[in-house]
This record gives structure tokens, C-alpha cells and sequence, in this order.
């Protein structure tokens, strides 16, 4: 990272901390701790006072966009030759981690953005797409959204049903329909995937106002408030071959970008975990009945000692990956382990954190109940919590659970 960087001149003392059972910090080099300083206090300054009135009233803070890039946190470990901040994957993990302790949709925002948007286009574009798309990504100026899973075809991507048909100049016309996609009906850009007629997956790039291209809006949900979602939908159209993503074909590609996603959302998932677990012990200490805190009494310590270890665990866990992902070593199996253990720790600990507030748990005035609706897409999407468990098991027994 640059020593210019606004995420390190922006560093501070960390005023929130937060768990380290296992001193994990010493694992951590000095960027690495500057970059989270700084993020967290991003959290704090911008996210935590204004989370809960978004979330009830079901709008995404769309200016954070910006707020993001000029802090570094939009495909930070792309290079900086691109706008990007050229850190590595543990330092990405981190910013992921501090992001969804504020919010699980606030994570989404940039994950989506960086691992799902500008990290395709820095795979598998061209340098003239990198160029055109990757600087404003990384500042906010152009928000992006990934389509892949369509009303049909969610776990089995293999059967979409969007279609690529040739154009005869290099491009494609496209048709079909693309289902629970963040950011879509804000996005300037969407990283799109359909089947070439009689060939390959492919990916391409939609730009807003093409003609035949609507992203709706989707109402009605009660996870993820503070984040937009909708659908895509293609009716002819126009894609130039200027706007083909020319370095891959086949399900790898969108499943590499999947990988890439999930690896941070198994850092993000354990701030939701401490943002509850932090709340829970606080109120532990605070809350007296029959004359003492009820972190006192042994039911609570076995809750709270219970949620320290899952986020220790599961902090070893993605440290772990994240230094095989800085060797270039983490395989697509041990990101889904990761995922899906990560996230089920964090579900877990939101519902037992809102056990110890009691009734006081169900309000506003605590984050658990946010965390748990928002917990209940993240167990779903990038691959739900069962079919993550499957491919698991295909890689220690060499066995196809999928066909």
C-alpha cells in the first residue's frame, strides 16, 4: 500500500476494540493494523449513527459509496495502477471484517463492488476495460452490480438461461433475466453471464441506458434493509464487443469471482459476531437482576464463553486462508469451508446475544435483530449454507453430490 494512502493517513488509535482471545494481532503486520484503525473508525464516525434509521426504513445509504472509495475500501487488493489499493488479501479481509460489524449490507455494498464487479474486469477484461471502469469503480464515481443468478436458477448456474446471441461483428445480442441482485437499480455498470447460443458461458459488461436493459427494484425484504436489490432484466439487447470480457469462458469465471466474494465474507461475517458478542458482554455487565449482573450467573457466562470461542475459531480459520490466499494457495474448498462455517457461527451468536437483552434485544437500540435478518441472506447468498456443505464433501471424497 502507499505510504500516501487515505486509509493510512486517516489511521487512528483503535477507540472500539474488539475480540482477540488469541492475540491475533501479532499476526498482523503494521498496514494491516492501520488499515483496520481506520475503517473501524469509519464505521463509527459514518455507518453505526445512521444504520438503524436506514435499515427501518429500508434504504441504502447510497452516499457511502463514495465515502468508501476516498477511504480505499473498494477492490483494495486490486493494483494501484487501476485507482485500487494494492494491499494484500488479509488486509482485504480485515476491511470486510469492520464493514459488517457497522452492517452486513454495508459489506455488501463493497464486496460486490470490488470482488464482483472490478474484480472480473481486472481478470478477465481488457487493459481498455480496466482503464474505462476500474478508477471510477475504486472512488465510488460508478457503482456496479454482478448478475448470475437468475428466478430459476440459483445453486445450479450451469442451467441459466440468459442467452448470448452473435451479432456478427464480435458482440452479442442479449436476452434474459437476472434475480436478487445487490446494487442493480443504482448500478451504472452490471457484470453480466449468459450462454452463447450452441457454446460457452460468457461474461459481458451492460452499461445503463442500453437500450432493452431495466433493473427493478425488489420490495418487500426483510434482511439486508440497508442494501438495494433487484433484477436485471435483457430484452435484445445490444452488447459491442468492446464491452466482452475476452480472458475467460465457462462457469470459471463467474465462479472464480464467487470465490473471491466468499473469501471476504468469512472475514465480514465475524464483525457482525463481534458487534453482537461486544453488545452482549457490555450488557452482561450492566443489566442486575436478583441483586447482580446477570453476566454473573453461570447460564450467561456459558453463552458468552461459548460465543468468544466460535469467534476465535473462526478469526484462526480466515487468518489462516487469508495468508494461502496471499500465496496464491487457498483453494475454491477451503473458501466455502470458511463461508459456511463463519457465517453459522455468526447467525448463531446474533440469536444468542438477543437472548441475553432479553426484551430490550428485539429493539433498535441494539444491533442483534439486525444482524440476524441481515445474517439470513448472507447464509443464503454466494452459495447457501447446505450446498457449501456439499462441496466440502465432494473434496474429501472425490465424489459429485451435483450430478
Amino acid at each position: 500500500m502507499s505510504a500516501t494512502t487515505t486509509i493510512e493517513k486517516s489511521a487512528k488509535t483503535d477507540r472500539f476494540e474488539a475480540p482477540d482471545y488469541y492475540q491475533l494481532d501479532e499476526l498482523l503486520t503494521e498496514e494491516h493494523l492501520l488499515v483496520r484503525s481506520a475503517v473501524r473508525d469509519f464505521v463509527k464516525q459514518e455507518v453505526s449513527p445512521i444504520i438503524e434509521a436506514y435499515a427501518e426504513a429500508g434504504k441504502c445509504p447510497v452516499h457511502l459509496f463514495k465515502k468508501m472509495g476516498e477511504l480505499g475500501a473498494l477492490g483494495p487488493s486490486l493494483p494501484e495502477k487501476y485507482g485500487c489499493g494494492g494491499m494484500d488479501e488479509i488486509a482485504y479481509g480485515i476491511i470486510m471484517q469492520e464493514l459488517e460489524r457497522g452492517d452486513s449490507g454495508i459489506r455488501s455494498m463493497a464486496s460486490v463492488q470490488g470482488s464482483l464487479v472490478m474484480y472480473p474486469i481486472y481478470k478477465y477484461g481488457s487493459e481498455a476495460q480496466r482503464m474505462k471502469y476500474l478508477p471510477q469503480l475504486a472512488k465510488g464515481e460508478m457503482i456496479g452490480c454482478f448478475g448470475l443468478t437468475e428466478p430459476n436458477h440459483g445453486s445450479d448456474p450451469g442451467s441459466m438461461l440468459t442467452t448470448l446471441k452473435e451479432d456478427g461483428e464480435g458482440g452479442y445480442i442479449l436476452n434474459g433475466a437476472k434475480m436478487w441482485i445487490t446494487n442493480s437499480p443504482i448500478a451504472d455498470i452490471a457484470v453480466v453471464w449468459g450462454r452463447v447460443e450452441n457454446g460457452p458461458i460468457k461474461g459481458v459488461i451492460v452499461e445503463k441506458g442500453m437500450k432493452g436493459f431495466s433493473a427493478p427494484v425488489i420490495k418487500g425484504k426483510w434482511s439486508l434493509r440497508a442494501s438495494i436489490t433487484g433484477e436485471l432484466v435483457f430484452e435484445n439487447v445490444h452488447i459491442p464487443k468492446e464491452n466482452v470480457l475476452p480472458n475467460v469462458q465457462g462457469l470459471k469465471g463467474p465462479l472464480g469471482c464467487l470465490s473471491k466474494a466468499r473469501y471476504g465474507i468469512s472475514w465480514g461475517a465475524i464483525g457482525a459476531a463481534m458487534d453482537c458478542y461486544d453488545s452482549a458482554l457490555r450488557y452482561s455487565k450492566e443489566r442486575i437482576q436478583f441483586n447482580k449482573p446477570i453476566g454473573q450467573f453461570q447460564l450467561t457466562q456459558k453463552k458468552l464463553a461459548e460465543m468468544i470461542t466460535e469467534i476465535t475459531k473462526a478469526q484462526l480459520l480466515s487468518w489462516r486462508l487469508g495468508t494461502l490466499a496471499n500465496k496464491g494457495k487457498a483453494t475454491p474448498a477451503q473458501i466455502s469451508m470458511a463461508k459456511r462455517n463463519n457465517v453459522d457461527m455468526a447467525i448463531k451468536i446474533a440469536r444468542e446475544a438477543r437472548q441475553i437483552h432479553g426484551g430490550m434485544g428485539i429493539t433498535g437500540e441494539y444491533p442483534m435483530m439486525r444482524h440476524s435478518m441481515n445474517l439470513e441472506s448472507v447464509i443464503t447468498y454466494e452459495g447457501t449454507h447446505d450446498i457449501h456443505l456439499l462441496i466440502t464433501g465432494m473434496d474429501i471424497t472425490g465424489l459429485n453430490a451435483f450430478k
